[in-house]
């Protein structure tokens, strides 16, 4: 650049010719030098100084100025000039009025200088601390323009580029930097693929063509500003863009995207116009549209489902090409459980869980799937957990169980309201009355734990425990273990409302478990620990009293 020319030269043309290549303002650079110069004056000479800096259009350079106010007597030296030392110099000045010097600094003033020392260096009194503004200001002035350059620049490129955040680019892979970062060159300026936004099992070499998705436009970076993208979800969704008219013009849209970068992506669609399909817009002619988006991606594989507005049929849809046979919902916990037939199991799952997890995030609910079998024997667990309740016979459980209700923890926890419409209860009386005994079945069934707990010799797991905290069932359990918690020690120094915010239980509930949390750990894991001990000590007591079976000698006769 002009200006790593040094400050020997011509200002006015370094400045000039500056504007004119970098396409920046002439007058922005020169505030920038004046204001540069003024802060090593100011560095140089004291701050207290009234100093001003002004560009010089006749000699191309800036001259400073120094301003003193003519008073009677001087208090401030660098401020102030006495009337008596104005007049002495020939100075025509009356108090009050405001004078101004000239500082020669430039080395081509040096001659300048000297004259003004002679005159006004005692009044002045900057002659030893110019002898070394001269070489700061220009090193100063070189830096600031540089410096102002490259902020220009970068504010010219981030005006051309800022309404393309969340657009395709394409550029050119020019060079890699530390950390597996890939610099692409965009034309104006260059943009940076990071290791993190990169698809995997994606390589480049330099020269080659990328299309990129761009993800942000950070002004105070430091490299590139422009923040690009191969593995965001909404580089399908401009791909889809740029191939399918239909998508552009606004007739169909797409309503969500699930990806797993450089291996799967699944989007759904929707239309607003019933004579135009989603789905096969977006497929194209012999799959030529979305086999497009496919070779960009690099043979990502794309599932295309439709948008259902009812939530089970969305579902469906996403999970193909796996078959459902049953949809279960959970709009409490916004899950689903889907049941698939046994052969077709592995397909809805997918490779390491891809296919459901994908289809989860697609429609952003939670996604079990079970088999058919599995389905008929969790069904028939569910119907013996409900059977258990004192009272209840084959034809109370499967009503239910019709009705949604899996667990006895369910009935116990329900409200009489919820009870009333199962087929055999018909009265707010009778479902108080099943509540009570699912809640006293339960409580019965945790002490059986307990007992036979107590008689193991086998160390008991987290899990175990967990499951004789009172009020703790099945449902419950799995609630507490998708929210992070392991242990019953975990669930006491817990703080009650976290407790139900992370688990859903609401707090009634999650008070309920604490105190049951509290009392096992206080009572009932000393009893069951002591129990163990005795068992273990009688054992050992029936086994050394038990007779030695006598030795074979293993001669033959």
């Amino acid at each position: 650049m002009a200006a790593q020319a040094g400050y020997e030269g011509d200002l006015g043309g370094i400045v000039a010719q500056v504007a004119q290549e970098k396409g920046i303002d002439k007058q922005i650079l020169i505030e920038t030098m004046e204001a540069a110069i003024l802060k090593a004056a100011q560095a140089s000479f004291g701050p207290n100084r009234e100093l001003e800096a002004r560009f010089n259009d006749e000699t191309g350079q800036i001259d400073l100025f120094q301003y003193m106010t003519v008073v009677e007597e001087v208090d401030d030296p660098e401020r102030e000039i006495a009337l008596d030392d104005a007049r002495k110099h020939g100075l025509e000045a009356e108090i009050g009025e405001e004078l101004g010097f000239q500082v020669f600094w430039h080395p081509k003033d040096a001659e300048r200088a000297k004259q003004q020392d002679k005159e006004f260096g005692a009044v002045l009194d900057m002659r030893q601390a110019r002898s070394a503004f001269g070489r700061i200001a220009a090193q100063t002035a070189k830096q600031v323009l540089l410096q102002r350059v490259r902020d220009a620049e970068r504010d010219i490129i981030f005006n051309e580029y800022k309404d393309r955040q969340g657009q395709l680019i394409r550029g050119i892979v020019r060079r890699f930097e530390k950390g597996h970062n890939i610099i692409v060159d965009l034309g104006r300026t260059e943009g940076i693929l990071p290791h993190r936004e990169q698809t995997p099992r994606e390589t480049y070499r330099p020269g080659d063509r990328v299309v990129a998705y761009v993800k942000n436009i950070d002004r105070e970076a430091r490299g590139p500003m422009i923040i690009l993208s191969r593995s965001a979800a909404d580089l399908v969704v401009k791909l889809f863009e740029a191939e399918v008219p239909e998508i552009y013009e606004g007739i169909v849209r797409i309503v969500s995207v699930a990806r797993e970068p450089g291996s799967r992506s699944k989007i759904a669609v929707t239309t607003r116009d019933s004579d135009v399909d989603p789905v096969g817009a977006c497929v194209g002619i012999k799959g030529s549209r979305v086999q497009a988006v496919v070779q960009e991606l690099r043979g990502e594989k794309i599932d295309i489902v439709p948008f259902d507005n009812d939530p089970a049929r969305y579902i469906i849809n996403a999970i193909q090409p796996a078959e459902v046979n049953k949809v279960i919902v959970d709009e409490a916990d916004h899950r689903m459980e889907l049941v698939v037939p046994d052969e077709k199991l592995s397909l809805a799952i997918g490779r390491k869980g891809q296919n459901v997890r994908l289809a989860s995030q697609l429609t952003g609910w939670k996604l079990d799937i079970i088999s058919e079998s599995k389905f008929r024997q969790m069904e028939e667990e569910s119907l013996q957990a409900l059977r258990d309740i004192d009272g209840v016979d084959e034809d109370l459980a499967r009503a239910m169980y019709r009705l949604g209700f899996r667990a006895l923890e369910e009935i116990a926890e329900a409200s009489a309201e919820e009870l009333v419409p199962i087929a055999g209860v018909g009265s707010p009386e009778a479902a108080s009355d099943l509540k009570l005994r699912a809640e006293s079945t339960m409580e019965r069934l945790r002490k059986q734990r307990i007992e036979e707990a107590s008689s193991r010799t086998e160390a008991l797991t987290e899990r175990d425990k967990l499951r004789f905290v009172r009020g703790v069932g099945l449902r419950t359990l799995q609630l507490l273990e998708e929210a992070g918690y392991k242990t019953v020690t975990e669930l006491v120094r817990e703080d009650p409302d976290r407790l139900a915010i992370r688990t859903g239980l609401g707090i009634k509930k999650a008070r309920q478990v604490q105190q049951g949390a509290s009392y096992f750990i206080e009572r009932e894991s000393k009893e069951i620990e002591a129990a163990r001990a005795e068992h273990a000590r009688a054992a050992a007591a029936e086994a050394a009293a038990a007779p030695e079976a006598p030795a074979e000698t293993g001669a033959e006769e």
